[in-house]
């Protein structure tokens, strides 16, 4: 730890109490009153208002714990950067990922994967949720990412990213000159949706649900397996699809495509990393940590 101080800080702030804070640390209590002295005495303030043998956080002590987890941050993406340098990894990574993720969030993370661990080699498999599940099961790939609601317990579930899924249609529809639609009026337009098994149409399909509304309800014009077919459809017909927001940033862009808003839902969902339990590969861990410090935007 780059400051130790920083780190007794944090722990007397987190259990506020000293005793805890010193037998965490497997330091003397002085120890722990000497170094928040310290502290306070360059920031020439209080950090802690004590009562007796409670203390509590003053503001600039709540203001100080804030920075020192964005701090803390900070060294562990640093000191996990250092570590990667100094170590030799080599192999073959099996990551199988459903389409949505395969297509429009993985590239640019492989690529820098790949850039900074030339000796890996990368075997990609791309299918819905449900045949990911089942290559890992299988043994056939190392790491899934997927974007389904269902929670198997065979499987270790890790949260990657945020998506949202939207309604969109081509730029020139009769509907685009709306602002908005209600939900009702979905029941009233030519849908395209993904495949059965597929993750994003098991996530509409709950978000529906929840209210009030079934696939069944829904003028159902197609389904079909991947978003590029979605996407080029939409633009030679009046139909609407649900896709998510990541796979038509290059459309809105060129507005080829339009988002429509739909009065009272929002489909939000994560995108998960799935490991079989009990021992992990580790170079699926190595990627799954490097995702974790990788800057999306």
């Amino acid at each position: 730890m780059f400051d130790f101080r920083l780190k007794v800080f944090d722990t007397v702030a987190k259990r506020l109490s000293f005793t805890k804070a010193a037998n965490e640390l497997n330091i003397t209590q002085p120890a722990i009153s000497k170094h928040i002295k310290e502290i306070e005495q360059q920031l020439n303030t209080k950090l802690f208002d004590r009562n007796g043998t409670k203390i509590q956080l003053t503001i600039a002590g709540k203001t100080l714990l804030k920075y020192t987890e964005k701090i803390f941050t900070v060294y562990r993406e640093l000191e996990f950067e250092i570590n990667q340098l100094n170590q030799k990894h080599e192999g073959v990574f099996r990551i199988g990922a459903s389409t949505t993720i395969a297509q429009y969030v993985l590239p640019a993370l492989l690529a820098a994967f790949h850039q900074q661990f030339k000796d890996i080699k990368i075997q990609l498999s791309i299918h819905n949720t449900e045949v990911i599940e089942q290559l890992l099961i299988e043994q056939k790939i190392d790491l899934g990412m997927i974007e389904g609601l269902s929670k198997n317990k065979s499987f270790h579930y890790t949260p990657f990213i945020k998506d949202e899924i939207v309604l969109v249609a081509r730029a020139n529809h009769p509907l685009a000159h709306k602002n908005s639609i209600k939900l009702d009026e979905l029941k009233t337009i030519p849908i395209l949706l993904r495949e059965p098994g597929s993750g994003t149409l098991e996530t509409i399909a709950f978000k529906l649900k929840s209210l009030g509304l079934k696939l069944t309800d829904l003028q159902l014009e197609m389904q079909l397996a991947n978003t590029e077919s979605i996407k080029a459809y939409l633009l030679h017909s009046d139909c609407m699809a649900f896709v998510s927001i990541h796979s038509i940033l290059q459309e809105l862009k060129n507005k080829s495509l339009i988002v429509i808003d739909v009065k009272n839902l929002m489909i939000l969902r994560d995108f998960y990393f799935i490991q079989s339990q009990g021992e992990q590969d580790v170079i699926a861990n190595l990627f799954l940590k490097f995702s974790n410090h990788y800057n999306f935007k």
